[in-house]
This record gives structure tokens, sequence and C-alpha cells, in this order.
């Protein structure tokens, strides 16, 4: 059943001529544990099934139900996907927060409200529409306990009739989000129609906001970036995984569990595979560096207060040099800080984590397709370098919903960098394990059980020389220093090269991670608005190509513009480009824990850049 088209008024009754379509930002109030997840999903679902541009974002508390949450659905028919930082609809369903979150609303925004909440005296900029949900929803549901959670897909119905998106597409969404539960699918979309028959019955279109069907999102998916981590860590050949539960990478490795057991196990009915909740995250990665020196394409993922934990043993794995990938999916700190908040404040941390002289590789993925290609590439440069590899993911990319072309099917093959098998080592005769023979740091290693008498070696965290052997000579500790760090500076041309959009402009911006997409929309805002024009350097990984320099020499100014407090990936630049070009380097940091917006961007940069 589709819908038609509403004719609408305004608050004075007069005809609206200006209308908003597939340009809105849709912002749910609930409360956590209520079901609205599935109401929400379904609502973000049926309008990307419209062809239009969506993106979900997610703000639930950090512990028991019952407390506020709020979803917010933004959909841009030129696909912005950042979070807007004006809500223009609110579904009000949280009578604890509902008066401030109408309060927090700019004049002419709509409310959609449950009735007894009486939010319409409130103000008299705003579009109100009240709805009597626990009225609606009993005939639909008889049975008591479950009307909390069927109620919210009664605003489903109201606001596909109030924005014109299509029943049809409603009951589609709905279907999918309970695949494997037909009466669930048949409840939840009997209390969508009541809702949509209620709207049509009872209420009068006043808003502007309205949806109308695209062709933007054919052939794309929805997907979070956790779970595409988790199928890229599969693809990549991972075989040992090991963690301890933490928010917001718990589900990366849940979602592989669920992977592996559908792909990874063999005919004999036997797992290919060994993935293992540790007791906490230091001995995670401790099974990790173990399965890695053993030949094993192991990983774990955490968060912030696990890399913390992390620091000693990710400083074995630098010094005896084991290939190890970790997923840090990045959460507001310090300490317990916000857990279920975005953020980008562990680069710093990270890129030097353990005590002493220590440089790590990192990758830093922007969106759901590079949490899939990446993994592969952290596996691929571990091995390679021999050396654990980060994966900066963060929570805003990690547990939300987001749009993607279909990932690629690797194709390339699986390479173990410079692995040393028993034909290797009779025709050479024997090995030096810590040995720079190819001039670029990475030496050769072998894996246990090599059938070959030379092939054995000391995997030492103490001070060695080039034959593996323990020594405190100081010629040898900086010589082997000296070396790991010549394969850091090998590793700045094999690591994923930045993104760059560059023109004729002395302003630059560089950014990184989930703030690409409020950059993207910022620059088109400063060029439209302010007739400021700007390139823009996406960092992808760490240590920086020579690109990143180059961008730098480029222009006069440079914005970094990141989610922390103290200018974490700035300070790494400061360490890296020439002391001389320090001074063009400026720093616009956010750090409220949301997803970063375009507007907030464009704001700060217009103020320093004296407009």
């Amino acid at each position: 059943m589709a819908t038609t088209d509403v004719a609408f008024q305004d608050v004075s009754g007069q005809p609206v001529r200006q209308r908003v379509i597939n340009d809105m930002s849709l912002q749910v109030a609930t409360v956590n544990g209520s079901g609205s997840q599935s109401s929400n999903t379904v609502l973000l679902r049926s309008i990307f099934q419209m062809g239009v541009p969506v993106s979900g974002k997610n703000m639930f508390p950090s512990n028991i139900a019952g407390l506020p949450t709020w979803y917010t659905i933004r959909a841009n028919k030129d696909g912005y996907i950042a979070r807007k930082k004006e809500i223009d609809f609110l579904v009000a369903m949280n009578p604890e927060t509902a008066r401030e979150d109408v309060a927090a609303l700019a004049p002419g925004a709509t409310v959609l409200y449950d009735e007894p909440l009486n939010l319409a005296s409130l103000r008299s900029d705003l579009t109100f529409y009240a709805v009597p949900y626990d009225k609606i929803v009993a005939p639909v549901c008889p049975e008591a306990k479950l009307r909390k959670l069927v109620r919210n897909m009664i605003y489903v119905g109201v606001v596909a009739r109030l924005l014109g998106i299509d029943m049809a597409e409603v009951e589609k969404a709905i279907r999918k989000q309970f695949a494997r539960k037909v009466k669930a699918a048949d409840l939840n979309f009997a209390a969508a129609k009541a809702g949509f028959d209620y709207a049509v019955a009872s209420l009068t279109k006043q808003d502007p906001y309205q949806i109308q069907r695209m062709d933007k999102t054919q052939g794309k998916i929805i997907i979070d970036g956790n779970s595409a981590a988790a199928l890229g860590c599969m693809f990549a050949g991972a075989t040992v995984v090991t963690w301890y539960p933490i928010t917001p990478s718990s589900s990366l490795v849940e979602t592989m569990i669920d992977y592996m057991k559908r792909y990874r196990i063999n005919p004999d009915g036997k797992a290919s595979f060994a993935i293992v909740q540790a007791e906490d995250e230091l001995a995670a990665i401790g099974m990790v560096l173990g399965a890695g020196w053993a030949g094993a394409r192991a990983m774990t993922a955490t968060a912030g207060p696990g890399i913390s934990l992390m620091a000693e043993f990710a400083g074995l794995g630098y010094y005896a040099e084991v290939p190890a990938v970790i997923w840090d999916i990045q959460r507001v700190g310090p300490s317990t800080g916000l857990p279920t908040r975005t953020s980008q404040g562990d680069i710093l941390s990270t890129a030097v984590l353990s005590h002493g002289d220590t440089k790590h590789l990192m990758l830093i993925p922007s969106s759901v397709s590079e949490c899939f290609t990446m993994a592969s590439e952290a596996f691929e440069l571990a091995e390679q370098f021999q050396t654990p590899v980060f994966v900066m993911s963060d929570l805003d990319l990690g547990m939300n919903n987001w749009m993607s072309d279909p990932f690629p099917y690797p194709e390339k093959p699986i390479s173990r960098g410079k692995v040393l098998s028993k034909e290797d080592l009779e025709r050479l005769g024997g090995f030096s394990r810590y040995k720079d023979v190819d001039g670029d740091g990475i030496c050769y290693r072998t894996l246990p059980g090599t059938d070959h008498p030379g092939a054995a070696y000391f995997a030492r965290g103490s001070g060695h020389n080039e034959q593996s052997s323990y020594s405190e000579r100081p010629d040898d500790y900086e010589k082997n220093m000296e070396r790991i760090n010549r394969k850091f500076e090998t590793a700045r041309s094999h690591v994923p090269r930045p993104e760059v959009q560059t023109g004729k402009s002395k302003v630059g911006i560089i950014a990184y991670g989930t703030s690409h997409w409020a950059i993207i929309e910022a620059r088109d805002q400063l060029r439209k608005e302010y007739q400021l024009e700007t390139d823009y350097l996406r960092v992808r990984a760490y240590p920086f190509s020579r690109e990143v320099h180059e961008f730098v020499e480029q222009h006069e100014r440079v914005y970094v513009v990141e989610q922390n407090r103290d200018g974490q990936m700035m300070s790494l630049l400061k360490l890296d480009v020439a002391p001389e070009r320090v001074t063009r380097l400026r720093g616009i940091a956010h750090v409220h824990g949301l997803p970063l917006d375009a507007r907030s961007v464009t704001d700060e940069i217009i103020m320093m850049e004296g407009k």
C-alpha cells in the first residue's frame, strides 16, 4: 500500500508552500530497553528502501534499562550522512526528557509526542502532533506485557503517514527486522498500520518535511562497522580471536563468532578457528602474541581501557617482533569515561603504547567499507612488518548503521611476509633472527615446527643481538633499536595512503576516521556560504606517508580536525613534519562525545579565518 500526497498547513492554518523534501534530521527520544531499537531500525531502513541516503546515530546510556536514549536518523538527498547539529522532527516518547528535548529545538521544528505529555503548550513556534499511543496499541496487542515494546511501532506508522513513507516499504523493513519471527513481524506491522491509520483519520499535515522516492541507494547495503570488521577479519584468514567483553567492541567479536560458526567449520564438523574469551584484556593480547608467534593470524578487539591494560604486551610484540592485530573501537575516556559515546581519544597513546621507545602502526578507517578492507591490510602489514598493528575505529563507526556499496571480494593472495621454510633453511644453512639482510629493517623469521635444526630462535623481550642471543651490550641494543625504527620508516610507503583533494587553496583541512563525513559537508558549506575554498587530506594510517608532509608544505594554514580535547593527531603531526612548518598547523578539537557535525566545523574555521 502506497501513501498518497498529503495536503498540509502551517501552525497559522495557511498553506505551506515551501516543502522540505528528503532533507531532515529525525530524532526519537525514548528509554533504554523499551524496544525502540527495532522501531528505529525499521524507520531508517524504510527511508533507505525509498532510495534516500540515510544514516542512523544511536545515543544510549551505559547502564541499566529505563534511562533516556536518543536515536537520530538523517535523510539527505545530497548524500550527507554526518550527524546534523539541528533536529527537525522530534518523536518525544520519554516523559523524563520530553520538555528538555522540546526546549532544545530550533523554531520551525516538528514534535510528535505521546498525548499525556501535553507538550503543545510549551512553545508556539513549533508544529505539534499528539498521539494517544496507549489507546491505539491496546486493541492491536491484547497481551499487556508486550504493549510497551509494540507501542513504539505505532510511531513508525504515524511518521510514515506524516512524511510520506510508503507503508509497503515499512512492512518490508519490519519483515526483514523480524525475519525469523513471523508472528512478531505480523504484530509489529499491525501496530505500524494502526499508527498510520490513526494519522490518516486524526492528524492534519502542518509541517513541511517529506520523504519522496529517489534512486540513490540502489545496490547499496546497510551495516555497522563492527559487523563489517568481523567479515573483513574472517576473509583475511584470522584463525585465533581472543577478547574480553567491553563496550563498544564486544559486537565485533560476537558477530565474528556467528560468521565463523557458519563459514569456518570443516566438513568433519571441526572448527578451523579458536575464539577465546579471556579473563581480561591483558590475557587477551598475550594469547594473540602467542598465536602470532606460532604462525596463526591472531587478533583481539577492545576499547580504550583495554588498550591501556595491553601496554606491556604491546611493547613485547613491538620489541620481540611478533605479528598481531588489535581493533580499538574508541570511546570517551579517560578512565571509565563515557562508555557509550564516541571519541578519537586513543590516537596518541596507541601510537606510542608501552614504555621505552615504541612506535606502532595504526590504520584508521572512516567507513564500513574500510572496516572490511583494512582488516586484510592490517593482517598483511602485521606479518610483513612482524609487529602489532592497531585498527583505530570508534563507537560511531563500529556500532551505528551506515550505507555502503557491497564489499569487494578479496582477490589478493595472503602473504606471510619474510617467513623461511625448511627448503629456504637448507639452501641458506641457517639464519639470524634479528639481522637486517635487505636494508629495510625487516628481518626473516621461522615458524615453530619448521623441520630444520637451524630454525629455532629465542623470541626475546629482553636485550638481544642479531642472533637473538641475550645481550646487554650497548651497541647491540642501539643497533637493534635503530633497525626497528628503520622498519617503521619503511612502513611509510606500505601503509594505506591518505585520500587527498587539492586545488589552489591556501587553506587545508586534515581529518581522519568518522570526522571525514562532517568535513565533506563543511567544505561545501564553506564554499557556498563564505566563498572559502579548502583542500582536504584524510589520514588513513600512521606512520604518515610523504603525501601528508607535502600537503602541509603546500598550504599556509592547515586545520587539523579531530574528536578529542588535546589535538592528538596534531601532536603526532608536529613530531613528524619539518619544524619550520609546525606553525601552519591549527587544531579544531571536539570533545562532547557526539558524532562530529559539519556546522560546528564550519563555524570554527570561519571564526579562525577571521571571517
